[in-house]
């Protein structure tokens, strides 16, 4: 089973960002993003139903961290899609409050499940098998999913909301990184000139978001934008990023080491202060 998941996601994730790296607009990228995600989720559902596990373990292994990961981006896009096609056209004032109400809303479901959120996580295990077996449904969960849930050999009580809290945490990032947009009225375009001297960064993009999003979580340079700071070191550092910094800190939240590049640095500066870790 994990060879055939790793290669699905692998070819979707490949396809997904050849579309995400396009000059399409936002709509076009969502819509294209969620046909590929579709297309992957009714192949992975196929051969899970003609797959026997071969434990509980290898189920709740599935149903906790497999299956989430390939419907979340899915439901992001979709979400995405519907948030944009009713955005308000014009107006500075109408678009913040819009983008607030769609901020008010994931907070509102993240505050009715606060006790599984905290069970996952917090990498909790001892509930797994209510939460990651099938065939012991709930039905206030059943009532909530979207169509690809309902087939009970294919879902269970936490899987679908295990990929909205992953969807909503890329949407926070994006409806954030939106009104830091319009509150500074960013979309007009970074001077090419600046700065004149520029450093090229030799390590990974990967490894650059790492550094980004530690210097913006602790407001390193201020109170700016993430956006203004990313393209300000992209510019810096002669290096083209991911241009959806939400699914890039998405993915970093899902890794099992989250931060291997910052713990380098620590690891090697220990080492020069002739230190132990």
């Amino acid at each position: 089973m994990f060879e055939y998941t790793t290669k699905l996601r692998k070819e979707t994730d490949e396809l997904v960002d050849h579309i995400e790296s396009s000059d399409n607009n936002i709509l076009k990228k969502s819509l294209e993003a969620s046909h590929i995600l579709a297309e992957a989720f009714d192949q992975l559902k196929t051969f899970i139903l003609l797959y026997q596990f071969k434990n509980e373990e290898e189920e709740i292994t599935f149903f906790k961290e497999t299956k989430p990961k390939f419907c979340y981006r899915l439901i992001y896009y979709r979400k995405l899609y519907n948030i944009e096609m009713n955005r308000p056209v014009a107006g500075t004032d109408r678009q913040k409050e819009y983008l607030c109400e769609e901020l008010d809303s994931i907070n509102k479901y993240t505050n009715k499940r606060l006790d599984f959120i905290r069970y996952y996580r917090s990498g909790s295990t001892h509930l797994d098998s209510l939460y990651f077996l099938r065939g012991k449904m709930d039905n206030e969960q059943y009532l909530e999913t979207f169509y690809y849930e309902l087939d009970p050999n294919f879902s269970t009580n936490c899987d679908f909301i295990v990929a909205k809290i992953l969807a909503n945490d890329m949407l926070l990032a994006y409806l954030m990184q939106e009104l830091s947009l319009l509150e500074s009225n960013l979309y007009l375009p970074i001077p090419s000139s600046f700065p004149k001297i520029k450093l090229t960064w030799k390590g990974t993009k990967t490894e650059l978001m790492e550094q980004l999003y530690s210097w913006d979580s602790d407001s390193t340079f201020g109170d700016i934008p993430l956006t203004q700071l990313s393209d300000y070191i992209q510019n810096v550092f002669n290096i083209q990023l991911d241009k959806n910094l939400s699914r890039a800190f998405s993915d970093m939240k899902i890794r099992n080491i989250p931060t291997p590049f910052l713990d380098k640095l620590k690891d090697a500066l220990f080492r020069r202060m002739g230190r132990r870790k």
